[in-house]
């Protein structure tokens, strides 16, 4: 019995027990060189936003931008009419400009006007550039007078002969500005915003007065 004992407790000789392994999920090890960089790229890009979208707010909050408003508040038409496809014209206007804002300056540095006709253009003028301050009301005097050639057929010559009749014509008059915004000693921006006037517009012989008509802003 005690020389069993003595075999069972002797040194093991027989072939190496390999060493346990460890086990790893696949795909669990982490992203990737791409998936590190678009997510940093995700971070910067939200970052940015954040920032521009506060500097926004703060800049609103302490400027408080208002639309500046346009009014066409008198129209002299003198003359308006065709013969053999030649449009004889003579049309002035008072527009009003108002700034409303306390902080910002308007560099008005091109200014054209047009005159349009069942969407044929047939006048054009350029005004002189000028700068409006703060809570500013500034006015525009474009004048239209000459002829041009004007070809209406079906509708739009029905309706130019009903407007004859009525002796209040519907006229379009754009605004194409080219503005810098002032604010302190900082300038802003070259815009070119287009300004809408629809006009209904009596002769100077219609009993019917001009009504005042507020502009669209269009970009």
């Amino acid at each position: 019995m005690a020389e069993k004992q003595a075999q069972l407790n002797g040194a093991y000789y027989g072939p190496a027990i390999p060493p346990p392994q460890s086990y790893h999920r696949p795909g669990r090890s982490g992203c990737g060189c791409g998936c590190c960089l678009l997510s940093c790229l995700l971070k910067i890009i939200i970052t940015i936003a954040v920032v521009l979208g506060l500097a926004v707010l703060i800049f609103w909050l302490v400027v408080r931008p208002n639309k500046v408003k346009f009014h066409v508040t008198e129209a002299n038409l003198s003359e308006f009419n065709i013969n053999n496809n030649t449009l004889h014209y003579n049309l002035a206007l008072n527009i009003t400009v108002r700034n409303p804002n306390k902080k910002i300056g308007i560099y008005y540095d091109r200014i054209e006007a047009r005159g349009k006709y069942e969407d044929q253009r047939f006048g054009s003028q350029f005004l002189t550039p000028f700068y409006q301050g703060h809570k500013n009301t500034s006015i525009l005097t474009p004048a239209f007078q000459g002829q041009q050639l004007m070809l209406l057929s079906g509708d739009e010559l029905t309706d130019f002969n009903e407007e004859r009749v009525s002796g209040v014509y519907s006229i379009d008059v754009t605004l194409y500005l080219k503005i810098r915004f002032k604010i302190g000693d900082l300038k802003i921006g070259k815009f070119k915003p287009k300004i809408q006037c629809e006009l209904k517009v009596p002769s100077n012989s219609s009993a019917v007065p001009f009504q005042r008509t507020e502009c669209d802003w269009d970009y």
